[in-house]
């Protein structure tokens, strides 16, 4: 049995992990009961039984919670805190080829963000295979279920006259942007916009494009197959083939850890919007999690 601490199990992410490993085959959860979830001394022996730990707490603390770590130990983070650090892994197995053999390799790995999750998911295809420039402008609109913003969001919005819809961020200043250029393989940083939906689980994440801003001009359909073949065999990635036109609801997934891979266009026009779907609690945050687990424990190919 593989041993599986989770430092910050209260949270809802943690909550997430918990859930999906109670159900997973070849797993023991260590737990601690409320009274020691923040003694330094618990929380470092339960990471020497563990083989891997995964930190579900806010940036500073899991800075705080590998500094204190046994030098050997295995490290998920799900925080910010370490997305771009020099000696991690970023835990987006499909983004690249061997990424997967490299998480199922890391001491320490780095659980993406779920706008972020959305967005590389998008962009890197298409500057891996010279479609997008990396130093092209982009712009990147994304919504968000309430329950990826933690407990006081959660709270607004399940209260009695709860925000439909908010728009935030709007210093442009999102912590998602640097792992989005990082492994969306950019050198000109995106303008980000992301909103919240009362709803609580599911995301939608579009990105914009002009064909002829693009080099050689692109056709969409050029667009789309690229896609295609670049998640090609990804088990928790589909792309519809082809060019879509219906309509996209922002929950679809919600419970799924899946994410649906779209391409929108007006041919006359030369538009293309290209959209991710998921749940951000599942892909964007405790499935993606789970996957991440299941490879550096070699639960999963």
């Amino acid at each position: 049995m593989a041993k599986v601490f989770i430092d910050g199990e209260a949270g809802t992410t943690g909550l997430g992990i918990a859930a999906r490993l109670k159900v997973l085959p070849g797993i023991e959860l260590i737990s601690l009961d409320e009274a020691h979830r923040k003694d330094a001394g618990a929380r470092f022996d339960a990471m020497v039984a563990a083989d891997v730990t995964v930190l579900c707490l806010p940036d500073a603390a899991a800075r705080e919670a590998v500094a204190m770590a046994p030098a050997a130990a295995r490290i998920l983070d799900a925080s910010t805190a370490h997305r771009v650090a020099p000696g991690w892994v970023y835990g987006f197995p499909e983004i690249l080829a061997g990424q997967g053999s490299k998480i199922a390799a890391a001491r320490l790995v780095a659980n993406p963000g779920c706008f972020a999750t959305g967005a590389i998911a998008l962009i890197r295809p298409l500057v891996t295979a010279e479609l997008l420039p990396p130093e092209h402008n982009i712009s990147i609109n994304a919504v968000s279920g309430y329950t990826g913003g933690g407990k006081s969001m959660i709270a607004k919005h399940e209260q009695a006259g709860g925000p439909a819809f908010e728009l935030y961020a709007l210093g442009l200043q999102h912590k998602h942007v640097p792992e989005i250029m990082e492994y969306g393989g950019l050198t000109q940083r995106p303008i980000f916009v992301p909103s919240v939906g009362h709803y609580p689980q599911g995301m939608l994440v579009s990105v914009p494009l002009f064909l002829d801003q693009l080099p050689g001009g692109p056709a969409s359909h050029e667009i789309a197959e690229a896609l295609f073949e670049h998640y090609a065999g990804a088990d928790k990635i589909h792309v519809h083939r082809g060019i879509f036109a219906g309509d996209l609801r922002a929950d679809a997934l919600a419970g799924s850890d899946e994410m649906e891979i779209f391409v929108c266009a007006n041919g006359a026009q030369g538009h293309v919007l290209l959209v991710a779907r998921l749940d951000n609690l599942g892909k964007g945050a405790s499935g993606a999690a789970v996957q991440n687990l299941s490879l550096m424990l070699g639960l999963a190919p």
